[in-house]
């Protein structure tokens, strides 16, 4: 099978784990030498400071989808507005240093947006239940009193220092620092594991995800809206939680399923966490994979990809089901030199997996089973199915 040159070294030095047996002696050895491994700051900055601070270059770095996809609207935004006006409590914000005083939003992008929008009068205030009075108003409009008590208000941040995650085993770091972002989100809205993972694993790589999980063959196997602008898109529950893209990530992820461990949830963090040193040289070739993998599997299938087949019925399922998208996408992606063959022999192919709908074995390509001899078994059975077809 195809694998980008990271991919056949990354494996080779195993992931850190703790051990679940050790001695008194060696458990306090271990906490005296980890006790401060975890460096915060607790800041708290007036408004209008914090305000200001944000136009400084190199001083934040909020990317427009670092976090999750769905976005605040105006109400949304003049409710936190509100909130400090009335002097309810805001929830910290979380910061990552990742240089000395220059800062990544682990959680609180949109808190953090919504305060730039209204000190720059962007913001037109809508929907508030307590002050209906302002409603329409931007910051530049409200009276003096009203704004002097805004400006009093201060947002609170909780700042994870970088000398936190900074160890000689880089997973053993980034396990770390994953396991505080879990522990200190406190965005009001339960992050997604996917979610999660954009946030900490943000790089190149990751942008590949977002990419492919807009790709119209995959977006429409999924019945995700193609369109960028459609108001279906922010409702549609696979890509508000980017579980698509997580899905993405499941097909790199699983291409290596001999290294499984921890779990599928585990294991795509795992990685995740790897994919952070990729090449781009390394990136492209993983586009191209999975490009030519969904394509020639789009070919074969049509409006019928990744969703299996009813024996009794004798139809084709509805939905696409994650168990079947693996296997079909990794079992693709090992005969891609073979492709003219697998198309010209299309109609075999069709038959052969309608057939294993009526093995027992189905049962893995339909959910069943989530162990790694399971998943190898999911695969296993397809792949062979094609290599059969191959060789008549």
């Amino acid at each position: 099978m195809l694998l980008a040159p990271i991919e056949e070294k990354m494996w080779e030095k195993s992931p850190y784990k703790s051990r679940a047996r050790m001695s008194d002696d060696e458990i306090n050895d271990k906490y005296e030498s980890r006790e401060k491994r975890i460096l915060t700051e607790i800041n708290r900055e007036r408004l209008p400071s914090f305000a200001q601070s944000l136009k400084t270059q190199k001083y934040m770095d909020l990317r427009p989808f670092y976090q999750r996809r769905s976005r605040w609207d105006a109400k949304m935004q003049s409710r936190l507005i509100e909130s400090f006006l009335i002097n309810i409590p805001v929830p910290p914000i979380i910061l990552f240093e990742r240089k000395y005083n220059y800062y990544e939003v682990m959680d609180g992008q949109q808190r953090i947006t919504a305060i730039q929008d209204f000190y720059e009068n962007k913001l037109k205030l809508t929907g508030l239940k307590i002050w209906p009075e302002l409603n329409g108003r931007k910051y530049a409009d409200l009276p003096l009193n009203i704004r002097a008590g805004i400006d009093r208000r201060s947002i609170s941040s909780i700042v994870i220092v970088a000398e936190s995650t900074s160890d000689s085993n880089d997973e053993e770091a980034l396990f770390l620092r994953q396991e505080t972002f879990e522990r200190l989100n406190t965005g009001g809205v339960d992050l997604s594991r996917q979610e999660v993972r954009n946030c900490l694993y943000y790089g190149k790589f990751n942008l590949l995800l977002l990419k492919l999980a807009r790709y119209p063959i995959f977006a429409n196997a999924w019945g995700i809206p193609t369109d960028d602008n459609s108001e279906e898109l922010l409702t549609n529950n696979l890509y508000k939680k980017m579980e698509d893209a997580e899905l993405v990530l499941r097909f790199f992820a699983l291409r290596n399923v001999e290294h499984f461990t921890r779990g599928m949830e585990g294991f795509l963090d795992l990685y995740m966490m790897k994919s952070v040193k990729f090449p781009d040289r390394d990136i492209d070739l993983l586009e191209k994979i999975f490009l030519q993998a969904i394509d020639l599997a789009f070919q074969i299938y049509a409006e019928h990809l990744f969703k299996p087949f009813d024996p009794k019925s004798r139809t084709w399922k509805e939905d696409s089901y994650k168990a079947y998208y693996d296997a079909v996408m990794v079992g693709f992606s090992r005969h891609l030199d073979k492709a003219e063959i697998l198309l010209a022999k299309k109609s075999r192919v069709i038959q052969e997996t309608q057939r294993l709908f009526e093995t027992p074995e189905a049962r893995l390509l339909t959910g069943g089973g989530k162990s790694k001899a399971e998943i190898q078994d999911r695969i296993r059975i397809f792949d062979e199915m094609l290599s059969q077809v191959i060789g008549e």
